[in-house]
Protein backbone atom coordinates (compact mmCIF):
# COMPACT_ATOMS: atom_id res chain seq x y z
CA UNK A 1 0.00 0.00 0.00
CA UNK A 2 3.02 2.28 0.12
CA UNK A 3 2.44 3.59 -3.41
CA UNK A 4 -0.64 3.77 -5.55
CA UNK A 5 -1.48 0.27 -6.73
CA UNK A 6 -4.32 1.01 -9.10
CA UNK A 7 -3.29 4.08 -11.09
CA UNK A 8 -4.59 3.78 -14.63
CA UNK A 9 -2.71 5.40 -17.49
CA UNK A 10 -3.11 5.38 -21.24
CA UNK A 11 -0.34 3.61 -23.13
CA UNK A 12 0.81 3.83 -26.70
CA UNK A 13 -0.60 0.82 -28.55
CA UNK A 14 2.48 0.43 -30.77
CA UNK A 15 5.33 0.85 -28.31
CA UNK A 16 3.31 -0.42 -25.31
CA UNK A 17 4.73 2.21 -23.01
CA UNK A 18 3.14 4.51 -20.46
CA UNK A 19 2.21 7.93 -21.73
CA UNK A 20 2.45 10.56 -19.00
CA UNK A 21 2.85 14.32 -19.11
CA UNK A 22 5.72 14.37 -16.59
CA UNK A 23 8.19 11.81 -15.27
CA UNK A 24 10.24 12.47 -12.13
CA UNK A 25 12.87 10.71 -10.10
CA UNK A 26 11.22 11.90 -6.86
CA UNK A 27 7.82 13.05 -5.74
CA UNK A 28 8.62 15.29 -2.76
CA UNK A 29 5.62 15.65 -0.46
CA UNK A 30 5.98 18.86 1.53
CA UNK A 31 7.58 22.14 0.46
CA UNK A 32 9.04 22.94 3.88
CA UNK A 33 12.71 23.11 4.83
CA UNK A 34 13.29 19.34 4.73
CA UNK A 35 11.60 18.72 1.39
CA UNK A 36 13.06 21.82 -0.26
CA UNK A 37 16.59 20.97 0.89
CA UNK A 38 16.30 17.47 -0.53
CA UNK A 39 14.91 18.73 -3.84
CA UNK A 40 17.63 21.38 -4.11
CA UNK A 41 20.42 18.88 -3.57
CA UNK A 42 18.75 16.31 -5.86
CA UNK A 43 18.62 18.86 -8.68
CA UNK A 44 22.32 19.58 -8.23
CA UNK A 45 22.98 15.87 -8.74
CA UNK A 46 20.94 15.74 -11.92
CA UNK A 47 17.76 14.27 -10.44
CA UNK A 48 14.28 15.53 -11.24
CA UNK A 49 11.73 16.31 -8.53
CA UNK A 50 8.13 17.36 -8.33
CA UNK A 51 7.45 19.10 -5.02
CA UNK A 52 3.83 19.20 -3.86
CA UNK A 53 2.26 20.75 -0.79
CA UNK A 54 -1.28 20.69 0.53
CA UNK A 55 -1.07 24.32 1.58
CA UNK A 56 -1.37 27.17 -0.91
CA UNK A 57 2.21 28.29 -0.33
CA UNK A 58 5.72 26.92 -0.01
CA UNK A 59 8.05 27.02 3.06
CA UNK A 60 5.89 25.00 5.47
CA UNK A 61 5.90 26.30 9.02
CA UNK A 62 8.77 28.71 8.38
CA UNK A 63 6.63 30.60 5.87
CA UNK A 64 6.88 34.36 6.29
CA UNK A 65 4.51 36.80 4.62
CA UNK A 66 5.28 40.46 4.03
CA UNK A 67 2.45 42.62 5.34
CA UNK A 68 2.95 46.41 5.20
CA UNK A 69 6.72 45.88 5.05
CA UNK A 70 6.69 43.60 8.13
CA UNK A 71 7.75 39.97 7.66
CA UNK A 72 5.13 38.04 9.60
CA UNK A 73 6.08 34.58 10.91
CA UNK A 74 2.70 33.11 9.99
CA UNK A 75 3.16 29.85 11.92
CA UNK A 76 4.99 31.19 14.94
CA UNK A 77 8.42 32.56 15.74
CA UNK A 78 11.40 30.88 14.07
CA UNK A 79 14.91 31.87 15.11
CA UNK A 80 17.70 30.07 13.29
CA UNK A 81 20.45 28.98 15.65
CA UNK A 82 23.20 26.40 15.43
CA UNK A 83 26.68 25.54 16.67
CA UNK A 84 27.57 23.82 13.40
CA UNK A 85 29.49 26.19 11.13
CA UNK A 86 28.82 24.02 8.06
CA UNK A 87 25.08 24.30 8.60
CA UNK A 88 25.37 28.05 9.25
CA UNK A 89 27.37 28.54 6.06
CA UNK A 90 24.94 26.35 4.14
CA UNK A 91 21.82 28.34 5.06
CA UNK A 92 23.61 31.65 4.57
CA UNK A 93 23.99 30.95 0.86
CA UNK A 94 20.25 31.56 0.51
CA UNK A 95 19.83 34.70 2.64
CA UNK A 96 21.70 37.28 4.64
CA UNK A 97 21.06 36.87 8.36
CA UNK A 98 20.93 39.70 10.86
CA UNK A 99 22.37 39.54 14.38
CA UNK A 100 19.06 38.98 16.20
CA UNK A 101 19.48 37.39 19.64
CA UNK A 102 16.53 35.55 21.15
CA UNK A 103 15.87 37.08 24.57
CA UNK A 104 12.23 36.41 25.47
CA UNK A 105 10.38 38.02 28.35
CA UNK A 106 8.01 36.24 30.75
CA UNK A 107 4.95 38.12 31.96
CA UNK A 108 3.36 36.83 35.16
CA UNK A 109 0.39 39.03 36.06
CA UNK A 110 1.97 42.48 36.56
CA UNK A 111 5.53 41.14 36.92
CA UNK A 112 8.08 40.68 34.12
CA UNK A 113 11.10 38.38 34.09
CA UNK A 114 13.92 37.60 31.70
CA UNK A 115 14.25 34.20 30.10
CA UNK A 116 16.04 31.86 30.25
CA UNK A 117 16.39 31.71 34.05
CA UNK A 118 19.43 33.86 34.76
CA UNK A 119 20.69 36.46 37.20
CA UNK A 120 18.35 39.10 35.77
CA UNK A 121 15.46 36.72 36.52
CA UNK A 122 16.62 35.95 40.05
CA UNK A 123 17.47 39.56 40.86
CA UNK A 124 13.98 40.66 39.84
CA UNK A 125 12.30 37.80 41.71
CA UNK A 126 14.18 37.99 45.02
CA UNK A 127 15.87 41.41 45.03
CA UNK A 128 19.32 39.85 45.15
CA UNK A 129 22.52 40.61 43.25
CA UNK A 130 25.09 37.80 43.39
CA UNK A 131 25.13 34.24 42.02
CA UNK A 132 25.80 32.93 45.53
CA UNK A 133 22.58 34.52 46.80
CA UNK A 134 20.60 33.06 43.88
CA UNK A 135 22.01 29.56 44.36
CA UNK A 136 21.29 29.69 48.08
CA UNK A 137 17.69 30.77 47.49
CA UNK A 138 17.04 28.02 44.96
CA UNK A 139 18.64 25.39 47.19
CA UNK A 140 16.65 26.58 50.20
CA UNK A 141 13.31 26.23 48.40
CA UNK A 142 14.28 23.03 46.65
CA UNK A 143 15.45 21.33 49.87
CA UNK A 144 12.35 22.51 51.74
CA UNK A 145 10.07 20.90 49.16
CA UNK A 146 11.99 17.61 48.97
CA UNK A 147 12.06 17.32 52.78
CA UNK A 148 8.32 17.97 52.92
CA UNK A 149 7.60 15.31 50.27
CA UNK A 150 9.80 12.70 51.94
CA UNK A 151 7.91 13.16 55.22
CA UNK A 152 4.60 12.97 53.40
CA UNK A 153 5.51 9.68 51.74
CA UNK A 154 7.46 8.17 54.62
CA UNK A 155 10.75 8.21 52.71
CA UNK A 156 13.93 8.15 54.83
CA UNK A 157 15.73 11.49 54.95
CA UNK A 158 18.89 10.02 53.41
CA UNK A 159 17.04 8.22 50.62
CA UNK A 160 16.71 9.50 47.04
CA UNK A 161 13.51 11.37 46.18
CA UNK A 162 11.97 10.16 42.89
CA UNK A 163 9.54 12.71 41.38
CA UNK A 164 6.36 11.06 40.10
CA UNK A 165 5.16 13.84 37.80
CA UNK A 166 6.30 17.08 36.20
CA UNK A 167 5.21 19.25 39.13
CA UNK A 168 7.28 17.24 41.57
CA UNK A 169 10.23 17.25 39.20
CA UNK A 170 10.14 21.02 38.71
CA UNK A 171 9.66 21.80 42.40
CA UNK A 172 12.50 19.50 43.38
CA UNK A 173 14.79 21.24 40.87
CA UNK A 174 13.74 24.89 41.14
CA UNK A 175 11.73 25.48 44.28
CA UNK A 176 8.31 27.07 44.59
CA UNK A 177 8.84 30.64 43.32
CA UNK A 178 10.32 29.77 39.93
CA UNK A 179 7.84 26.93 39.48
CA UNK A 180 4.72 28.90 40.37
CA UNK A 181 5.58 32.02 38.41
CA UNK A 182 7.46 30.77 35.36
CA UNK A 183 6.79 27.07 34.81
CA UNK A 184 3.41 25.87 36.06
CA UNK A 185 0.86 27.93 34.12
CA UNK A 186 2.81 28.07 30.87
CA UNK A 187 3.44 24.31 30.86
CA UNK A 188 -0.19 23.47 31.61
CA UNK A 189 -1.34 25.67 28.74
CA UNK A 190 1.17 24.10 26.37
CA UNK A 191 0.20 20.53 27.21
CA UNK A 192 -3.47 21.05 27.99
CA UNK A 193 -3.39 19.22 31.33
CA UNK A 194 -2.22 19.80 34.92
CA UNK A 195 1.47 19.41 35.70
CA UNK A 196 0.53 16.68 38.16
CA UNK A 197 -0.70 14.63 35.18
CA UNK A 198 2.39 15.18 33.04
CA UNK A 199 5.38 12.81 33.22
CA UNK A 200 8.46 13.95 35.11
CA UNK A 201 10.82 13.26 32.20
CA UNK A 202 9.49 16.27 30.26
CA UNK A 203 11.72 18.38 32.50
CA UNK A 204 14.94 16.42 32.89
CA UNK A 205 16.79 19.51 34.06
CA UNK A 206 16.29 23.25 34.24
CA UNK A 207 18.79 25.57 32.55
CA UNK A 208 19.77 27.91 35.39
CA UNK A 209 22.37 30.47 34.38
CA UNK A 210 24.08 32.39 37.10
CA UNK A 211 25.19 35.21 34.79
CA UNK A 212 23.44 38.36 33.63
CA UNK A 213 22.95 37.01 30.11
CA UNK A 214 19.53 36.98 28.44
CA UNK A 215 20.55 35.06 25.30
CA UNK A 216 18.15 32.12 25.21
CA UNK A 217 20.42 29.92 23.10
CA UNK A 218 23.97 28.79 23.73
CA UNK A 219 24.68 28.27 20.04
CA UNK A 220 27.54 30.08 18.36
CA UNK A 221 25.47 31.23 15.37
CA UNK A 222 22.06 32.87 15.53
CA UNK A 223 19.90 35.23 13.53
CA UNK A 224 16.86 35.97 11.37
CA UNK A 225 17.08 36.14 7.55
CA UNK A 226 16.67 39.72 6.42
CA UNK A 227 13.53 39.62 4.30
CA UNK A 228 12.04 36.53 5.95
CA UNK A 229 12.34 32.77 5.53
CA UNK A 230 10.20 32.26 2.43
CA UNK A 231 12.97 33.58 0.19
CA UNK A 232 15.23 30.72 1.33
CA UNK A 233 12.78 28.09 0.13
CA UNK A 234 12.11 30.05 -3.08
CA UNK A 235 15.81 29.95 -3.91
CA UNK A 236 16.08 26.27 -3.03
CA UNK A 237 13.17 25.42 -5.31
CA UNK A 238 14.20 27.63 -8.23
CA UNK A 239 14.06 25.60 -11.45
CA UNK A 240 12.18 22.74 -9.76
CA UNK A 241 8.56 21.85 -10.53
CA UNK A 242 6.40 22.89 -7.57
CA UNK A 243 2.66 22.51 -7.14
CA UNK A 244 0.89 23.92 -4.08
CA UNK A 245 -2.68 23.12 -3.11
CA UNK A 246 -2.08 19.44 -3.93
CA UNK A 247 -3.18 16.76 -1.47
CA UNK A 248 -0.83 13.78 -1.70
CA UNK A 249 -3.55 11.25 -0.96
CA UNK A 250 -5.72 12.60 -3.77
CA UNK A 251 -2.77 12.75 -6.14
CA UNK A 252 -1.99 9.06 -5.70
CA UNK A 253 -5.63 8.05 -5.66
CA UNK A 254 -6.10 7.18 -2.00
CA UNK A 255 -8.92 8.32 0.25
CA UNK A 256 -7.40 10.64 2.83
CA UNK A 257 -7.08 8.56 6.01
CA UNK A 258 -8.75 9.70 9.21
CA UNK A 259 -8.25 8.08 12.63
CA UNK A 260 -11.96 7.51 13.30
CA UNK A 261 -12.56 5.58 10.09
CA UNK A 262 -9.30 3.72 9.67
CA UNK A 263 -7.86 2.80 13.05
CA UNK A 264 -7.53 -0.97 13.32
CA UNK A 265 -8.55 -1.57 9.72
CA UNK A 266 -6.46 -2.92 6.89
CA UNK A 267 -5.06 -0.18 4.65
CA UNK A 268 -7.21 0.57 1.64
CA UNK A 269 -6.61 2.19 -1.73
CA UNK A 270 -9.07 4.00 -3.91
CA UNK A 271 -9.15 4.66 -7.61
CA UNK A 272 -8.29 8.16 -8.74
CA UNK A 273 -11.32 10.29 -9.38
CA UNK A 274 -9.52 11.95 -12.27
CA UNK A 275 -9.05 8.79 -14.34
CA UNK A 276 -11.43 5.85 -14.24
CA UNK A 277 -11.01 2.38 -15.76
CA UNK A 278 -13.92 2.84 -18.13
CA UNK A 279 -12.21 5.82 -19.72
CA UNK A 280 -10.02 3.54 -21.83
CA UNK A 281 -10.48 0.22 -23.65
CA UNK A 282 -9.07 -2.81 -21.80
CA UNK A 283 -6.08 -3.12 -24.11
CA UNK A 284 -5.01 0.43 -23.31
CA UNK A 285 -4.83 0.07 -19.54
CA UNK A 286 -1.81 -0.40 -17.35
CA UNK A 287 -1.56 -0.40 -13.56
CA UNK A 288 1.42 1.53 -12.23
CA UNK A 289 2.30 1.91 -8.53
CA UNK A 290 4.56 4.91 -9.23
CA UNK A 291 1.97 7.24 -10.70
CA UNK A 292 -0.48 9.94 -9.80
CA UNK A 293 -2.79 12.62 -11.10
CA UNK A 294 -2.62 16.28 -10.10
CA UNK A 295 -5.73 18.34 -9.43
CA UNK A 296 -5.76 19.74 -12.98
CA UNK A 297 -5.63 16.25 -14.49
CA UNK A 298 -1.90 16.25 -15.21
CA UNK A 299 -0.53 12.70 -15.03
CA UNK A 300 2.79 12.16 -13.29
CA UNK A 301 5.18 9.26 -12.91
CA UNK A 302 7.90 9.01 -10.28
CA UNK A 303 10.43 6.50 -9.05
CA UNK A 304 10.39 7.33 -5.35
CA UNK A 305 8.56 9.41 -2.75
CA UNK A 306 10.05 11.66 -0.10
CA UNK A 307 7.21 12.03 2.40
CA UNK A 308 7.30 14.72 5.10
CA UNK A 309 3.70 14.41 6.26
CA UNK A 310 2.37 12.37 9.19
CA UNK A 311 3.77 8.86 9.09
CA UNK A 312 0.73 7.45 10.91
CA UNK A 313 -1.60 9.03 8.36
CA UNK A 314 0.47 7.60 5.52
CA UNK A 315 -0.14 4.13 6.93
CA UNK A 316 -3.87 4.76 7.41
CA UNK A 317 -3.47 4.92 11.21
CA UNK A 318 -3.44 1.13 11.21
CA UNK A 319 -1.77 0.95 14.64
CA UNK A 320 -3.70 3.93 15.96
CA UNK A 321 -3.05 7.70 15.69
CA UNK A 322 0.04 9.31 17.14
CA UNK A 323 -0.57 12.31 19.39
CA UNK A 324 0.42 15.85 18.52
CA UNK A 325 -0.02 19.30 19.96
CA UNK A 326 -1.27 22.08 17.73
CA UNK A 327 -1.15 25.88 17.86
CA UNK A 328 -3.77 28.43 16.88
CA UNK A 329 -2.75 31.97 15.96
CA UNK A 330 -4.65 35.24 16.28
CA UNK A 331 -2.85 37.89 14.26
CA UNK A 332 -3.72 41.57 14.08
CA UNK A 333 -2.21 44.84 12.97
CA UNK A 334 -2.16 47.62 15.57
CA UNK A 335 -1.95 51.35 15.08
CA UNK A 336 1.18 51.76 17.19
CA UNK A 337 4.85 51.58 16.34
CA UNK A 338 5.71 49.37 19.34
CA UNK A 339 3.28 47.14 21.24
CA UNK A 340 5.38 45.19 23.75
CA UNK A 341 9.00 46.22 23.24
CA UNK A 342 10.21 42.69 22.51
CA UNK A 343 9.73 40.09 19.78
CA UNK A 344 8.61 37.36 22.18
CA UNK A 345 6.70 37.68 25.45
CA UNK A 346 5.57 34.50 27.21
CA UNK A 347 2.47 34.71 29.40
CA UNK A 348 3.07 32.28 32.24
CA UNK A 349 -0.10 32.76 34.28
CA UNK A 350 -2.66 30.06 33.56
CA UNK A 351 -5.49 32.62 33.69
CA UNK A 352 -4.20 34.16 30.44
CA UNK A 353 -5.50 31.85 27.69
CA UNK A 354 -2.65 32.31 25.21
CA UNK A 355 0.92 31.16 25.75
CA UNK A 356 2.76 34.06 24.17
CA UNK A 357 2.57 37.13 21.95
CA UNK A 358 4.92 37.61 19.02
CA UNK A 359 5.60 41.14 17.74
CA UNK A 360 7.02 40.38 14.33
CA UNK A 361 8.75 43.65 13.44
CA UNK A 362 11.25 43.25 16.30
CA UNK A 363 12.83 40.19 14.64
CA UNK A 364 14.28 42.54 12.04
CA UNK A 365 14.50 45.71 14.15
CA UNK A 366 11.62 47.30 12.23
CA UNK A 367 10.72 50.97 12.50
CA UNK A 368 7.38 50.84 10.65
CA UNK A 369 4.62 53.18 11.93
CA UNK A 370 2.32 50.23 12.73
CA UNK A 371 2.96 46.80 14.19
CA UNK A 372 1.65 43.24 13.80
CA UNK A 373 1.25 40.85 16.71
CA UNK A 374 0.24 37.19 16.96
CA UNK A 375 -1.24 35.53 20.02
CA UNK A 376 -0.54 31.81 20.27
CA UNK A 377 -2.99 29.31 21.75
CA UNK A 378 -1.87 25.74 22.37
CA UNK A 379 -4.40 22.95 21.74
CA UNK A 380 -4.83 19.23 21.27
CA UNK A 381 -4.43 18.04 17.70
CA UNK A 382 -7.50 16.75 15.89
CA UNK A 383 -7.82 15.60 12.25
CA UNK A 384 -8.02 18.55 9.89
CA UNK A 385 -5.89 20.73 12.18
CA UNK A 386 -2.19 21.29 11.52
CA UNK A 387 -0.05 19.14 13.85
CA UNK A 388 2.93 21.02 15.30
CA UNK A 389 4.64 19.12 18.10
CA UNK A 390 4.95 15.35 18.48
CA UNK A 391 4.06 14.16 21.97
CA UNK A 392 7.16 12.06 22.51
CA UNK A 393 6.14 10.19 25.64
CA UNK A 394 6.68 6.47 26.14
CA UNK A 395 3.29 5.49 24.72
CA UNK A 396 3.67 7.48 21.51
CA UNK A 397 7.30 6.57 21.00
CA UNK A 398 6.38 2.89 21.22
CA UNK A 399 3.58 3.43 18.71
CA UNK A 400 5.94 5.28 16.38
CA UNK A 401 8.33 2.33 16.48
CA UNK A 402 5.62 0.21 14.86
CA UNK A 403 5.26 2.69 12.03
CA UNK A 404 9.02 3.03 11.74
CA UNK A 405 9.25 -0.73 11.28
CA UNK A 406 6.89 -0.48 8.31
CA UNK A 407 8.90 2.42 6.92
CA UNK A 408 12.15 0.45 7.17
CA UNK A 409 10.75 -2.10 4.71
CA UNK A 410 10.03 0.50 2.04
CA UNK A 411 12.22 0.55 -1.04
CA UNK A 412 10.62 3.52 -2.73
CA UNK A 413 9.42 5.75 0.11
CA UNK A 414 11.63 7.95 2.31
CA UNK A 415 10.22 9.63 5.41
CA UNK A 416 11.56 12.91 6.74
CA UNK A 417 10.80 15.99 8.81
CA UNK A 418 9.16 16.33 12.20
CA UNK A 419 5.96 14.58 11.10
CA UNK A 420 7.54 11.88 8.98
CA UNK A 421 10.06 11.00 11.70
CA UNK A 422 7.80 11.94 14.64
CA UNK A 423 10.47 14.09 16.23
CA UNK A 424 10.60 17.78 17.03
CA UNK A 425 13.44 19.45 15.15
CA UNK A 426 14.96 22.87 15.47
CA UNK A 427 15.62 24.25 11.99
CA UNK A 428 19.32 23.43 12.00
CA UNK A 429 18.63 19.82 13.01
CA UNK A 430 15.93 19.56 10.35
CA UNK A 431 18.44 20.80 7.79
CA UNK A 432 21.06 18.34 9.05
CA UNK A 433 18.60 15.46 8.83
CA UNK A 434 17.69 16.38 5.25
CA UNK A 435 21.35 16.53 4.23
CA UNK A 436 21.92 13.13 5.86
CA UNK A 437 19.15 11.68 3.70
CA UNK A 438 20.76 13.32 0.67
CA UNK A 439 24.08 11.69 1.58
CA UNK A 440 22.49 8.23 1.88
CA UNK A 441 20.11 8.48 -1.06
CA UNK A 442 21.95 10.47 -3.70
Amino acid sequence: MSLKENSIHKIDSNERRIVAMNKYDYLVVGAGLFGATFAYEAKKKGKTCLVIDKRDHIAGNIYTKNVHDINVHVYGAHIFHTSDKKIWDYVNQFAEFNNYINAPIAAYHDETYNLPFNMNTFSRMWNIRTPQEAKAKIEEQRAEYVTEMKKKRGIPADAEFEPQNLEEQALSLAGRDVYEKLIKGYTEKQWGRPCTELPAFIIKRLPFRFTYNNNYFNDRYQGIPEGGYTQIIEKMLAGIDVRTGEDFFKVVGRDEPTPKENVGQAPATAESESIAAEDFPDDELIINPHAGVLSDGTQILFDKILFTGQIDQYYDYQFGPLEYRSVRFETEELDTDNYQGNAVVNYTAKEVPFTRIIEHKHFEYGTQPTTIISREYSSEWTPGVEPYYPVNNDKNNALYQQYEELASKEDDVIFGGRLGLYKYYDMDKDLMAALEVVEREL
